[in-house]
């Protein structure tokens, strides 16, 4: 079981999920019909355990920490 907490601006609520890998975890989000969650996974940054991450295979292990990074402007 990973915990996803969405950050910033994104107003929902931290979710537990079971996946392997961030691919897994891709599809599992899909599957919230919120309009506002799928729009913000579309520009969103990923981090695991802290360490922002670009690939789908990346592995998750139980108790990882999945953090949806929202982009930011400022100066």
């Amino acid at each position: 079981m990973v915990e996803v907490e969405f950050l910033g601006p994104i107003k929902f609520e931290n979710i537990k999920l079971e996946a392997s890998n961030l691919g897994e975890l891709k599809d599992a989000l899909k599957g919230f019909n919120e309009l506002d969650l799928k729009e913000w996974l579309q520009v969103c940054a990923v981090a695991v355990n802290d360490e922002v991450v670009t690939s789908l295979e990346t592995p998750l292990k139980d108790g990882d920490k999945i953090s949806i990074l929202p982009p930011v402007c400022g100066g």
